[in-house]
């Protein structure tokens, strides 16, 4: 069984187990996360699809983490004298999938 979930600007295809980054929140760790906007679920040969969203479908998650990774720009033009050297830390919320609810 896995579905197909909204969050932001961006689509996520999970599965229960799975642990995704999804944008930041500010909630404490193991708290419960249910994401309502579900586009698409499916379970065994049984397929639905929403128009937009699947009524009364949720997934829900527990926030284990907060990671966040340093990406380093740095702008370099030879004989110039030119150098630019930036970092840029984009906070993030790992959620693991606990539960898909679909109605029947």
């Amino acid at each position: 069984m896995y579905a197909v979930f909204e969050d932001g600007a961006r689509q996520y295809r999970v599965q229960e187990g799975d642990v995704v980054k999804v944008d930041y929140r500010d909630v404490q760790i193991g708290a419960n996360i249910e994401f309502n906007r579900v586009l698409l679920c499916q379970q065994d040969t049984d397929t639905k699809i929403g128009q937009p969203v699947i009524a009364g479908a949720s997934v829900v998650g527990e926030v284990v983490d907060f990671p966040s990774t340093k990406v380093y720009v740095q702008h370099f033009k030879r004989r110039k004298n030119q150098r630019r050297f930036k970092g840029h830390r984009q906070p993030y919320t790992s959620v693991k999938i606990r539960q898909i609810v679909v109605p029947s």
